[in-house]
Parts: structure tokens; C-alpha cells; sequence
């Protein structure tokens, strides 16, 4: 009698998100669909009494179970749409922020799409020409050498440090489209990822003049389940090999990966809302250094996490000297700079537009349009007593008042404010401390009168401008690209953005006055850029010597002076204090680590039952074992059941 052949075993990660089952199912492989189940596809299986999606990762003959296995009980996709190497690094991330495999992978894959699976793929033809001469590596001393690099089949780690400046050297779309061109030239794929559409766009038609339409696809959330599950199987069958996009392309199953690149890492856009909270910049790292691909970390600023990874030596600057980089970017100046300014306007350090501002915007106006960022949206974003500068409050639900063009009203309730007084002193009249957008842009439409005045802020934001001049109004994130770039800049209220209670208040103030000086001309052309705010400042400082990387090697120092990330890892958990203490007495922490609190939060609107936070942090070497500690904790409760959810996030990406 001839012996049966052993019946396959699949290994399959099950859709569920308690960290105590975070590992692999053995299930057995029917005869029906020993030819479909196979490593990357979709399948139902049956989980704890209830049918559950899942991936299959890998097929055996042999299981470490001691009980009999139950079957695989359908197949949802032949597709096989996770990848091995993707697998990995949706288990390195979860590992990294004390997460569970399931999270990530629904971050990683996107949801099926059934008829764009079943279609025909529409036909590429993809023809590789030679790299463009004028490109902007070309201007950066060690830039041809990257490029050549990549085109010879080599991994080389870069942090780009991109002229601010709307010139040839500032063209990081282009820059990016022609390190990817380089990399297919080798033979490999490459990964490009902005963080929000108008970017996209921008990178997008450099592409299309670098490599031709056909040679990519474009992998966003925005675009529609269709849309999305197309060109996250295009990528998947190998129709293209290079896939740009936001956040949610950061897992693309690109083939034969050879470049990884990110634009703008500091943008708070890359920093993953669901859990476990991975940041992009990480995965990407985490993947470059599994897949052996290059890394390109490009920004016109630098944050303290890259500055971190130069020091180590992990990624090679990209960058101008410091002088040629003053050379090539706008002329930048700041208010209240020196004696002789002062004579010339005693009052530039107590108005909110001082004389040089002026100057600067008539000046710009002579030959193409000005910018003008202005911190917040809004007329009068806030409101206090003129006298003893007690907040505006609504007399009837005590909500905060905003004032608008026309009138005064409660933010909460919307009643009109008529004939208030200040319940502290008694004084009738209010005053606004923070001024918005759109009361700047009225103020200065007075002060201009015949100039048009064009604002781009909150959900009214202009793609570009013409080069006709004009005064662009615009807000942080929201400034338009002129046509031959701006003639002159004046960034507003600076002091705003520096005083934000946040860890990267000052890092994430001068990366957004240095996208704004990116987008007027170079100073040989005229162009000016004049901020408004604290001369002692450090960030106004780099602002004006175009040095954002020393600027990042100190916040780097101070980060580890107060044993901050990213020097120190950081955990934070938020919950009930019940079940921090939980967590406090389930975890074993390495040596050095730091238990901070429980301490109590204070109520958010709505919420009712008080929350408390749970702060831990270690010195790098222990990081990792910090992370797998608080990840146990965490399977221990969920095998428990104990009550009370929590919210961990490792390295979060705000700290207050």
C-alpha cells in the first residue's frame, strides 16, 4: 500500500489586533485548494468560532501544534499581494512601536478591489533615455558621484540638503526623478514618497518629463479604493518599478528595490495617525537597510532624527558649503537687526509690521508678486481684554469669541457679542493679540491700494500664481508657487511658531520659513526674504545664515541633554491610571530607564472619565528591549482581559 504524501500545513498572520496573538496560524490545506493557498494570497480561516481574513505567509509539512489543525476555509485572491520582503518589514515596524502584525499590514496592503484584480492590465511602454545634463545634483559638490552610484548598482545612504531657493540647485522634484531615473538604468525599482498632494503633483510632471508617464504609478489614499488597488498591483506584478506617492505608499511591493527617498521628512503628514503610530521616515530606513536599496533623505531643513543618523555616519551629507548655499538662496534679513535699523524705525521691535516689511513688499512689487505667510488662518484669532488682557468669553456658555470681517461671535454656541464688558475689570473694548490671514491680507490691501491681493490658506489654497505682481496672504503649507518664484518674502508673527508648546516647536518653525524662502528667487536675481520676530532666536539665526544643519546639530545636543528622543527612546502610554499601574508592574525595564508618572490629563471636550499618561524612557542601547517589555506588558493584559484600553506610542512624533 502506497503511503499518503503529507497534507501541506499554511502559516497564515489572522486579522486580529490583541497584542497575545500577535504570531502565526497553523491551518491545513484542503485538496481543493492545495493549488491556490500559496505564500502572499488572501484567506478566510476559521479564528476562536468566527471566520477571519488573513495572509498566508508561508507553507510547511510540519506544525509545532499539538492539536489537530482546521482547515483553511477559502481562498478570498490568488493575488498573492504580500510580498516576503514587505512581510518582513510589516514585522520589523510592528516590532519597533510595540504594535501587532495586523495593524501594520492594513496599513501596508490595501484593500482588495475585486474588479480592478479580475481586469486587464492596461499596456506600458516603458523606453529609458539618458539622464538629463542639467540636473540638480549637478550643482551640489559629491551629487554626480550619487547618481553614478545608483546607476552602477550601488546603495549609497544621502541626506539632501536642497537650496531654498526657486532656482536649477532648489529643484528637488526634478532631483528626485533623476536619482530614480538612475536607478532603473541599474536594473532596480525605486520608491519616491512626498507627503501631500500638492507635492505629488509637483514630483509627478518632473517625472513625467524624466522617465515618461508610463514608467510609474502614482499610489495615494486619496485616490480611491480603484485607483489605489491599481497601482499597488502594478507595482506588484512588475509592470512598473517605480511608484511615487504619500504615506501610504511607504510599503509599495516595488521588485528588486534599489532606492528609497522621502521628501521633506519633518512634515507632521508622514507621521501615521493609526496604530502603532509608525513614522515613514522609520519604515523607510527599516527597509532600506533590509533590502540593501539606497536611502535619499532630501529637505531644504534638517530634522534632529536625520542630523542623528549623519552623526552616526549611517547617511552621508548631500550638501553645498555653507557660504555657496548663502550664494545660491534669497537674501535674508531680519527686523530690528542692528543700531542703525533701529534709529531708522525706534518701534521695529514692537510692531507687527515694521518699516523694513514695507520696504520689502514695495520693492518685490516692482517686478512679480510678494509672499506674505502668516501663521494662522482667521481675522482675529483670538481675543482679549484691552486692558487687563483677560480672554474673550461668551457670556452664555462661556466658549471662546472670534471676531470676523463683520462681527463678533462665540466659537461654541455662535450667539452675536453686543455690548460686552471684561468681567475681571470691567473695560469695554477687546484687542487681538493673534491676527490672522485674513486680516492681514485686509491690512495690507489698504496699505497697497491698487495691488490685487490673493490669499491661500485653510481649505481655500492656491496650487501657483502668476508672475504678474500681487500679494500672496498665504498660511504654513499653504503657499503657492509663483511663476519664475517670488520676488521678495516677509514671514510674520515668527514668534508665533516659536513659542508652540511642542519638543520641535523651533525645528518645525524654521523648516517652514525655509519651504516659504524656497519659492522666491536666488538673491543674484533679486530676490528677498525679510522675517519679523526675536533677532536672539536660534532658528532665525539659521534662518538667515542658511545653516540648517548646524542649527540641527544643536537641537541633536540639547535632545540628548534633556534625554530626549531621538537621542533616548521614549514611550508614552495613556489610558486609566488603573491600568497604568498595570503596566508599571507587569513591565521589567533594562537598566537606566526612567518611569515617569502615571500623571492625570486634563479633561478633553467631551470627555468624561479621566485619562492619565505613562512616560517611559532609556538610553538607545536599551531601547529595544524597552519596546519588547511594554509590548509583553501589553499581551499580558490582553490575555487577561483587564479592563481599560490603552494608547502606546514609541518615539511619538509630538511631544508637549
Amino acid at each position: 500500500m502506497i503511503p499518503l504524501a503529507p497534507r501541506p500545513v499554511a502559516r497564515v498572520w489572522v486579522d486580529v489586533s490583541l497584542p497575545h496573538l500577535d504570531r502565526e496560524f497553523d491551518y491545513l490545506v484542503p485538496d481543493e485548494l492545495a493549488e491556490q493557498v500559496l505564500p502572499g494570497v488572501r484567506v478566510r480561516v476559521r479564528f476562536a468560532g468566527r471566520l477571519r481574513d488573513g495572509f498566508v505567509v508561508g507553507l510547511s509539512e510540519e506544525t509545532d501544534s499539538s492539536r489537530s489543525l482546521a482547515p483553511v476555509h477559502k481562498v478570498i485572491s490568488t493575488e498573492p499581494v504580500l510580498t516576503l520582503e514587505v512581510a518582513r518589514l510589516v514585522r520589523q515596524v510592528a516590532d519597533h512601536y510595540a504594535g501587532v502584525f495586523a495593524d501594520v499590514v492594513r496599513l501596508a496592503i490595501p484593500p482588495r478591489h475585486a474588479a480592478t484584480e479580475k481586469a486587464q492590465p492596461p499596456e506600458r511602454v516603458v523606453e529609458l533615455t539618458e539622464l538629463p545634463q542639467d540636473h540638480p545634483f549637478a550643482h551640489y559638490p559629491t551629487g554626480p558621484e550619487f547618481l553614478q552610484a545608483l546607476e552602477k548598482g550601488h546603495s549609497p545612504r544621502a541626506a539632501w540638503q536642497v537650496v531654498p531657493a526657486s532656482s536649477p540647485a532648489g529643484d528637488w522634484a526634478l532631483g528626485l526623478a533623476v536619482a530614480a531615473a538612475a536607478t532603473l538604468r541599474s536594473g532596480r525599482g525605486a520608491l519616491l514618497l512626498v507627503p501631500d498632494a500638492r507635492d505629488l503633483a509637483r514630483l509627478q510632471g518632473a517625472c513625467d518629463d524624466v522617465v515618461g508617464r508610463q514608467a510609474y504609478a502614482v499610489l495615494t489614499a486619496d485616490t480611491g479604493p480603484a485607483a489605489r488597488y491599481r497601482a499597488f498591483l502594478a507595482a506588484l506584478r512588475g509592470q512598473v518599478r517605480l511608484v511615487i506617492g504619500t504615506r501610504a505608499a511607504a510599503y509599495a511591493p516595488v521588485q528588486n528595490l534599489g532606492l528609497v527617498a522621502m521628501w521633506d521628512d519633518g512634515d507632521d503628514l508622514y507621521a501615521e495617525p493609526r496604530a502603532p503610530y509608525p513614522h515613514t521616515r522609520q519604515v523607510l530606513a527599516l527597509r532600506a537597510a533590509g533590502e540593501g536599496a539606497a536611502l535619499l533623505l532630501a529637505g531644504h531643513g534638517r530634522t534632529a532624527e536625520v542630523q542623528q543618523l549623519v552623526e552616526n555616519g549611517w547617511v552621508r551629507p548631500l550638501a553645498l558649503p555653507p557660504g555657496e548655499q548663502r550664494r545660491l538662496a534669497p537674501a535674508i534679513r531680519l527686523t530690528a537687526d542692528s543700531d542703525w535699523e533701529l534709529e531708522r524705525d525706534p518701534l521695529a521691535r514692537a510692531v507687527r509690521l515694521p518699516r523694513r516689511t514695507f520696504e520689502a513688499i514695495r520693492g518685490g512689487l516692482v517686478s512679480g508678486p510678494v509672499l506674505v505667510q502668516v501663521p494662522r488662518a482667521g481675522y482675529l484669532v483670538v481675543l482679549v481684554c484691552a486692558e487687563c488682557r483677560e480672554p474673550v468669553r461668551c457670556a452664555r456658555c462661556s466658549g471662546p469669541i472670534r471676531a470676523g470681517s463683520r462681527r463678533a461671535a462665540c466659537d461654541w454656541c455662535g450667539v452675536r457679542v453686543q455690548n460686552w464688558r471684561c468681567p475681571e475689570c470691567g473695560h469695554d473694548r477687546w484687542r487681538a493679540p493673534v491676527v490672522g490671514a485674513e486680516r492681514t491680507a485686509e491690512e495690507l490691501g489698504r496699505a497697497f491700494p491698487g495691488t490685487k491681493v490673493l490669499q491661500s490658506r485653510g481649505d481655500h489654497v492656491l496650487s501657483s500664481v502668476g508672475a504678474d505682481p500681487a500679494l500672496v496672504i498665504a498660511t504654513p503649507g499653504g503657499e503657492p508657487i509663483a511663476e519664475g518664484g517670488y520676488a521678495a518674502a516677509v514671514l510674520l508673527d515668527t514668534e508665533q511658531l516659536l513659542t508652540r508648546a511642542d519638543l520641535r516647536a523651533s525645528e518645525e518653525a524654521l523648516r517652514r520659513w525655509l519651504n516659504a524662502t524656497a519659492l522666491v528667487r536666488p538673491g543674484d536675481r533679486g530676490g528677498t526674504v525679510v522675517a519679523v520676530g526675536p533677532t536672539e532666536a536660534g532658528a532665525l539665526q539659521a534662518l538667515v545664515r542658511s545653516d540648517p544643519g548646524t542649527f540641527a546639530a544643536r537641537e541633536l545636543a540639547e535632545r540628548g541633554a534633556a534625554h530626549l528622543p531621538p537621542v533616548a527612546r521614549l514611550i508614552t502610554a495613556e489610558g486609566p491610571a488603573p491600568a497604568l499601574d498595570e503596566v508599571v508592574g507587569l513591565i521589567d525595564p533594562p537598566p537606566g530607564t526612567e518611569v515617569l508618572g502615571p500623571v492625570e490629563l486634563p479633561l478633553a471636550p467631551g470627555q468624561e472619565a479621566p485619562l492619565s499618561r505613562l512616560t517611559l524612557r532609556c538610553p538607545p542601547a536599551g531601547g529595544a528591549t524597552l519596546v519588547a517589555t511594554v509590548k509583553g506588558a501589553l499581551g499580558v493584559r490582553s490575555a487577561r482581559k483587564s479592563p481599560g484600553s490603552l494608547r502606546v506610542r514609541v518615539d511619538p512624533a509630538v511631544i508637549g
